[in-house]
C-alpha cells in the first residue's frame, strides 16, 4: 500500500468503506460533480392539519454523515458534469422563446424575432487570422513607437498572435476596460432606445410603448479573440402581456430591424470624469449583424442559435483566453496568471483604474479577473421565456421529488465543506465520463431510430 500513490491509495479506503454503496449513490446522483458542496442538517415533512410526520431525513445515517449536491458550476473548466446540466438548461430556455413550450405558447415562433450581434469598437489594431495577409502594408512603415504598423503574416486561426495588439503602446487599454464596466449600461440604452424608435416610428408616445408592445431578448456575452466582449442577442417583439399577446400591426421584422440598428448607432454612454483619464464617450462598435428568425423554416435555424448559446455559456476563461475563472486580490496574482501578455495588461489596468476614486463604484479590482466586465455571460428579459428555477423544479418533479399537498417542510441544514479526496475526486470522474458515455450512445440510438425497439 505504501507504494501505491496517494489517490490510489485513497480510492482504495473509500471502497473498503462501510457504506461505500451509499457513497457511490451520492456521487451518481450528483452527475459525477467534481467540487461538490457537502451539507449537514435533517428535513422532516408534517401533516399541515394532524401534525403527523410523515417523511424524515437525516444525514447522520450518511457516509460523514453529510450529504453531497451539486456545486451547479456553469464552467466546463471547473466542473464538467455540473456545466453540462447548466448548458442543457440554457438550451432550453433560450429555445423555448424561439419556439415555445415550458409553458411558453408555440405562437411566438410567428412574431418579428431577430439573432443580433452587438460588438465592441476598436481600441487599436490586432493582428487577425484569414485566408491572406494581416493588415499588409505597402508603404510599410512604423508607429509612434517604433512597431510596424502592418503585418503581412498569414495566421491561422489558432495560431497565438491572433488578437494580439501590434503594438501594445498604441493600444487604448483604458478604453477597453472601462468600455467592458459599462457594457450592461450600454446595453439597457440600448434595449431602451430600440423600444423608443419603434413607438416613434409607429407614431406613439414613448412613455406609451409599454401598453402595445413588449420587447423581449435573451442575450449571451462572448470574449472575442482581442479580449473584448461582444453580444448574440435573441430579441422578440410581443404584444403587451407578453408571449400571451400578439404584437400590434406595426410590429413588424422590418420595424425591429431598423429600429436595432438605429439605437445600435446612437446609443452612448460617459464615463465619469478623472483629471488622469477625462471623459470617455463609450459606443457599440461599427460591426452589427441583425438577422431575422424566419418561423416558416424547418426550425435547425432556432436550434442552431439556442445550441450556440448554450455551448457558449459553460466556457471558462482557460477556452477563451480572456481573463481567469478565479477573482485576483493583489498585484501579485496578476503576475502569476497563465493568461497572455496582452490580457495580463488589461488586468493591470484594470487593477490600476480600479484605484482610481472616480472609478470606485465600477469596481475594476473585484472584476479585474474578467478584464473590468462586470455583467452575466446570460442575461434574459423577464418575459422571455422559463426561469433555470423553473427548470430545476421540472427536472426534480420528472425524478420522482414531488411536493406533497397540504403539508409543512421543517428543514435545518448548514454547509460543512466542499470538493473531494485525491482518491473521491478519481472515482468521481469515471463516475461522470460513464454518464457522459451512456448520454452520448443514448442521443446515437435516438438519432439511428434503434430507441425504444
Amino acid at each position: 500500500m505504501r507504494q501505491l500513490p496517494e489517490t490510489d491509495r485513497d480510492a482504495l479506503r473509500i471502497a473498503q468503506h462501510p457504506q461505500f454503496a451509499r457513497w457511490l449513490e451520492q456521487i451518481t446522483a450528483t452527475g459525477g460533480c467534481a467540487h461538490p458542496v457537502h451539507l449537514s442538517g435533517s428535513t422532516t415533512t408534517l401533516d399541515a392539519v394532524t401534525g403527523e410526520i410523515l417523511r424524515h431525513y437525516d444525514t447522520r445515517t450518511e457516509p460523514g454523515e453529510r450529504l453531497l449536491v451539486r456545486c451547479r458550476n456553469r464552467r466546463a473548466s471547473v466542473c464538467a458534469p455540473c456545466s453540462r446540466l447548466h448548458a442543457g438548461d440554457t438550451y432550453h430556455l433560450v429555445r423555448a422563446g424561439l419556439l415555445g413550450g415550458k409553458n411558453i405558447p408555440t405562437t411566438i415562433r410567428n412574431r418579428p424575432r431577430l439573432f443580433i450581434t452587438l460588438t465592441a469598437p476598436s481600441f487599436g489594431p490586432v493582428h487577425r487570422a484569414g485566408a491572406g495577409p494581416c493588415r499588409p502594408r505597402r508603404a510599410g512603415g512604423t508607429c509612434a513607437h517604433g512597431r510596424p504598423v502592418g503585418c503581412g503574416v498569414v495566421h491561422a486561426p489558432d495560431a497565438l498572435l491572433v488578437g494580439q495588439p501590434l503594438c501594445a503602446g498604441c493600444y487604448d487599454y483604458t478604453a477597453h476596460v472601462l468600455w467592458h464596466a459599462h457594457a450592461g449600461i450600454l446595453w439597457d440604452r440600448f434595449t431602451r432606445d430600440v423600444r423608443r424608435h419603434l413607438a416613434s416610428s409607429a407614431g406613439l408616445v414613448q412613455s406609451h410603448f409599454s401598453q402595445h408592445a413588449r420587447l423581449s431578448f435573451a442575450r449571451v456575452a462572448e470574449y472575442q479573440k482581442r479580449a473584448a466582449v461582444h453580444v448574440h442577442a435573441v430579441v422578440r417583439l410581443d404584444g403587451p402581456a407578453g408571449p400571451d399577446d400578439q404584437p400590434p400591426l406595426w410590429g413588424t421584422t422590418d420595424q425591429l430591424t431598423d429600429a436595432v440598428r438605429a439605437s445600435a448607432q446612437r446609443v452612448l454612454v460617459r464615463t465619469p470624469y478623472g483629471p488622469a483619464i477625462g471623459e470617455l464617450a463609450l459606443r457599440w462598435g461599427t460591426q452589427l449583424d441583425a438577422r431575422p428568425l424566419h418561423a416558416d423554416a424547418d426550425g435547425a435555424d432556432d436550434d442552431a442559435v439556442a445550441a450556440y448559446v448554450a455551448k457558449y455559456v459553460t466556457k471558462g476563461a482557460s477556452e477563451t483566453g480572456a481573463g481567469t475563472d478565479y477573482r485576483l486580490t493583489s498585484w501579485q496574482d496578476i503576475d502569476a496568471a497563465h493568461v497572455s501578455d496582452h490580457v495580463r495588461t488589461l488586468m493591470r489596468t484594470a487593477w490600476l483604474l480600479g484605484g482610481l476614486p472616480e472609478y470606485e463604484p465600477l469596481r475594476l479590482r473585484t472584476w479585474a479577473h474578467t478584464l473590468g466586465y462586470r455583467g452575466h455571460i446570460l442575461t434574459k428579459s423577464r418575459a422571455y421565456s422559463t426561469t433555470y428555477a423553473a427548470l430545476r423544479a421540472e427536472r426534480a418533479h420528472h425524478l420522482g421529488h414531488i411536493t406533497i399537498p397540504d403539508t409543512t417542510t421543517d428543514a435545518s441544514w448548514r454547509y460543512v465543506g466542499s470538493g473531494h479526496t485525491p482518491g473521491a475526486a478519481l472515482i468521481a470522474a469515471g463516475i461522470a465520463d460513464d454518464l457522459a458515455e451512456s448520454r452520448r450512445l443514448g442521443v446515437e440510438m435516438r438519432q439511428e431510430g434503434e430507441w425504444g425497439r
